[in-house]
């Protein structure tokens, strides 16, 4: 299995397995799909808040705080909100 790439974890979870290739509990698999399902069924609100919310929860894992803010304005979003910064960055 490849466990490269943004849909590795996907995969695995399908699998039901962990990454390092152990199997995941039965316990923990049945929750995660039934919130899944449940999130599944939620209204959206739009694609450009949900890309926003997807580029900061994963930009601050890549970037610092001054970069990722500066390349969300430069894309057309709004910078960094406090609550964000307070999360990812302190």
């Amino acid at each position: 299995m490849d466990l490269s790439g943004p849909d590795a974890i996907d995969k695995a979870i399908d699998a039901g397995l962990d990454l390092d290739g152990s199997p995941l509990p039965d316990a923990m698999l049945a929750l995660y799909r039934e919130v899944m399902s449940l999130e599944g069924q939620r209204k959206r609100s739009g694609v450009r808040k949900s890309m926003r919310n997807r580029v900061v929860r994963t930009g601050a894992k890549h970037f610092d705080r001054d970069t990722l803010n500066e390349r969300l304005l430069q894309a057309g979003w709004e910078g960094l909100k406090a609550k964000e910064v307070a999360f990812f960055f302190d």
